[in-house]
């Protein structure tokens, strides 16, 4: 662990609280049409948000624990009205269910924004930040409601039949130098539609210019990379080996220049349109697209002598704006999100945990409520760690976590 006083520094500062503020609170709460009206002594639905995000620092707690907890930081902080119910966990449940998903999804989007900077050491290749878009999924409560609405996972069926529990797929697009998600989706894994690849086109609009996004080849398809290149955005994805990739021009650097196709031309349209490419002509973008190529060989790790292909595609196509080997280095970053899925699902939640909510809307109201916990904490060790002059990933995320919890009478999370 590096910058560990400095870490602990910032969390006593509040730090983690202002990647959270509470007017952006009102704000999606007011967004959602979820205003606080009279209400006889409920508890109002920005306490609630709050709640969503203690539960994912909670472990097990109950929900008794976890509002007695952010009750007393309320009131120590003057924000807690005495006119407010302390609910039990039946009066919980139910002010969860009046809430609903449509405020924490608004707050997500209104809060999530990268947080690295240009002191950051490993957050940007020239003038990109580095990216990444990936999935995973999530093991939810065995309920008829949970079962109908995101189904079940490999063999485990279409029923509850006690052999796997029904399971939502979330797919985000997240900042590499500092693991944050800033853009989520999250559906069934089961039924037309709920691939990660279907997940992921309704994300793409929120790319950014000065963005270098990553993507596994599971993404790719011609639709979806013109969707993508289309928001301005710079592209690195990999692409299966049957993907046909004519090379138009070797560049020095090793890399080439391609042409990729719209699938639906073939035969001699598509010669011509490869050919105009060839001569650096401007092409019609819903018909074909000039990329650059990166190819390279990983050893295999077994040792037996053969190695896997990477094919790398890119819409900077200028090899003097980068290096093929510095797009290859970047891609890599790709498993930088792999790390942060970690931290979302074995760090916060614990290793082979099922979510708690028992109905579809609670369901996602949960994983928004992780997802903004994972948001502020990655943003807090990537700011303390820019500050002390080291890699965000040599601040321990469990470490930090422990930190945190271990501050539980005084929650991070308060308004």
């Amino acid at each position: 662990m590096v910058a560990g006083g400095a870490l602990t520094d910032w969390i006593s500062l509040g730090v983690l609280a202002s990647a959270v503020p509470r007017d952006a609170v009102d704000d999606a709460v007011e967004a959602a049409g979820k205003a606080a009206k009279r209400s006889g002594g409920k508890l109002p639905p920005h306490v609630m948000v709050y709640f969503a995000m203690a539960m994912a620092l909670s472990g097990e707690d109950d929900y008794e624990e976890i509002i007695a907890r952010l009750t007393e930081t309320l009131r120590g902080r003057g924000a807690w009205d005495d006119a407010w119910e302390v609910p039990t966990r039946g009066g919980i449940t139910q002010a969860r269910q009046r809430l609903g998903v449509e405020p924490l999804r608004e707050l997500f989007a209104e809060v999530a924004v990268p947080v690295a900077d240009a002191d950051t050491e490993g957050a940007f290749l020239g003038p990109w930040r580095l990216m990444t878009i990936d999935g995973f999924e999530w093991d939810v409560p065995d309920t008829k409601e949970n079962a109908a609405e995101f189904g079940y996972a490999g063999t485990c069926g279409d029923a509850g039949d006690g052999a796997g529990y029904p399971r939502a797929r979330v797919v985000t697009i997240g900042e590499g130098a500092s693991h944050a998600a800033v853009a989520a989706a999250i559906g069934p894994v089961t039924s037309k539609g709920s691939g990660e690849q279907s997940l992921a086109r309704g994300l793409y609009r929120r790319l950014e210019e000065d963005w270098l996004l990553i993507a596994d080849r599971n993404f790719y398809s011609w639709t979806d990379w013109c969707t993508a290149a289309d928001t301005g955005a710079a592209l690195l994805w990999r692409v299966k080996a049957d993907l046909r990739l004519p090379a138009l021009e070797l560049l020095l650097d090793g890399s080439y220049r391609s042409v990729l196709v719209n699938p639906k031309i073939t035969g001699k349209a598509r010669q011509v349109l490869i050919e105009a490419a060839r001569a650096g002509e401007d092409l019609d973008p819903g018909r074909a697209r000039h990329v650059r190529v990166i190819e390279y060989e990983v050893p295999d790790r077994e040792g037996d002598g053969k190695g896997e292909l990477i094919a790398l595609i890119t819409t900077i196509t200028d090899p003097r704006q980068t290096s093929a080997a510095g797009l290859a280095q970047a891609y890599h970053e790709r498993w930088e999100h792999e790390t942060g899925n970690r931290q979302l699902k074995t760090y916060l939640r614990g290793p082979g945990k099922v979510l708690r909510s028992q109905k579809p809307d609670m369901v996602r109201q949960e994983i928004y409520g992780y997802l903004l916990t994972h948001y502020a904490i990655s943003a807090l060790i990537c700011q303390a760690a820019t500050a002390a002059g080291v890699d965000p990933d040599r601040v321990k995320f469990k470490r930090t976590v422990r930190v945190i919890r271990r501050r539980a009478a005084d929650p991070a999370f308060s308004p």
